[in-house]
């Protein structure tokens, strides 16, 4: 059911590129044919969709098997003991991406893993959690292909007015022809690498695994979410990041707005920044660092008292709340974003606070995780490296999704 959803979605693609050089040629009829087709398709797409969705739903709802998932932990830990690797499947990545972060943490904490008695877990340090960017975007699993196309509209057709006196006996004028845009996600290689005592060996098979996956978990969670914000840093990049994000076309998809300093104004700027001239955009965040909302929460009036208040979520420390009088506005920190507070004006702008809905950026699975441990890279310093690989992608795929706030250059 993906395959097919994506196989249409590709038709979908390769018609809006056809309906869109008709449309240059002046082929109007042919244009409207092909947009024919792409509504049916439309509506294809919709249903496998809601179908998939629902699926998707009841598979990370349903209550986790304990005696099957400490028998599972037990064969993994073995494995990698064994110096062997253990590849997790997509369904089970996107538990730690998608939907389900309770059953993820519960697992990776070793909670549903035997007791080892042996008193030589290593212990996390405070507050060792990634940001939750990562769960918030948008996932899909691509497994088996190397790129995928996601069209989205860039603007719409114009209706035309005139007199009925005027107009009455003439052709009509012609609408503003609509322009759509073609986000490309490609797959880019990722590796993790952790190093841990090698007294964590001394863990149950189960525990061992448990602590393993947390670490290797937590390692490509982190680098994500460097990724979803900065992309690859390339020049061409193969990993699109909301910073980054560029059509095939190479226009950007995302809006900028130019922010100096944080001050009484900020919020508002963003707010107002995101959407069209008609609507603000809905389910918007704003991502920033600890450092940009420490400085948010010190602003203060002329009577001394807070201009906005930071609420953090009692549940997870990454996210939270600001208050603007009456206003709330969900915040997630990111450490790998710059830090607007700490900016200095140069001869280059800075991007930095990231403000949208984060179902605009899809992020792609292209296969599953493979984990595994080598005890000789950090042998003489006693150390068990654990090493992760994957193929991920990922690009803004609705004009404007993001707006990013940007420090403009100095002026010369």
């Amino acid at each position: 059911m993906r395959r097919k959803l994506i196989d249409l979605k590709q038709q979908r693609t390769a018609l809006l590129e056809k309906a869109e050089a008709l449309l240059k040629e002046g082929k109007r009829e042919e244009y409207q044919a092909e947009m024919v087709k792409v509504q049916n398709l439309n509506g294809e797409i919709a249903d496998t969709q809601k179908l998939l969705d629902e699926m998707d739903r009841q598979f990370m709802e349903k209550a986790p098997d304990l005696r099957e998932e400490r028998d599972k932990a037990a064969e993994r830990g073995e494995l990698l003991k064994k110096k062997q690797a253990v590849t997790l499947d997509n369904l089970e990545v996107r538990r730690f991406f998608y939907g389900a972060r309770e059953k993820s943490v519960t697992l990776a904490t070793g909670s549903l893993a035997l007791p080892s008695g042996t008193g030589s877990e290593i212990r996390d340090p405070i507050g060792n959690v990634v940001s939750s960017i990562v769960d918030q975007v948008y996932v899909q699993d691509l497994t088996g292909m190397e790129s995928y196309s996601e069209p989205y509209v860039i603007s719409e057709t114009d209706a035309q007015t005139g007199k009925v006196s005027t107009n009455a006996g003439k052709k009509r004028p012609d609408s503003s022809d609509p322009t759509f845009g073609v986000a490309q996600i490609k797959a880019y290689e990722m590796s993790t690498s952790n190093f841990v005592d090698k007294n964590i060996s001394r863990l149950t098979p189960a525990n061992y695994y448990a602590k393993i996956l947390a670490m290797a978990m937590r390692a490509m969670r982190r680098e994500t979410a460097k990724l979803i914000v900065n992309g690859d840093g390339t020049a061409s990049p193969n990993m699109y990041g909301i910073k980054t994000a560029k059509n095939k076309a190479g226009g950007l998809i995302y809006a900028q707005v130019d922010i100096s300093a944080i001050d009484e104004n900020l919020l508002d700027t963003l707010l107002f920044s995101y959407g069209s001239d008609e609507a603000i955009g809905t389910n918007a965040r704003l991502y920033l660092t600890k450092a940009d909302l420490r400085a948010i929460g010190q602003l203060r009036n002329g009577d001394k008292e807070r201009v906005f208040r930071i609420r953090p979520d009692g549940g997870n420390p990454n996210t939270g709340m600001i208050e603007d009088g009456g206003v709330m506005t969900p915040y997630t920190i990111v450490g790998a974003l710059t830090s607007l507070a700490d900016a200095v004006q140069g001869a280059s702008a800075i991007q930095t606070m990231l403000y949208g809905d984060p179902m605009n950026y899809e992020l792609a699975l292209f296969g599953g995780y493979t984990i595994r441990v080598d005890d000789s890279i950090k042998g003489l310093e006693r150390m068990t490296t654990i090493l992760g690989d994957a193929m991920i992608g990922g690009n803004l795929i609705v004009d404007k999704g993001f707006v990013v706030a940007t420090l403009p250059a100095k002026s010369s």
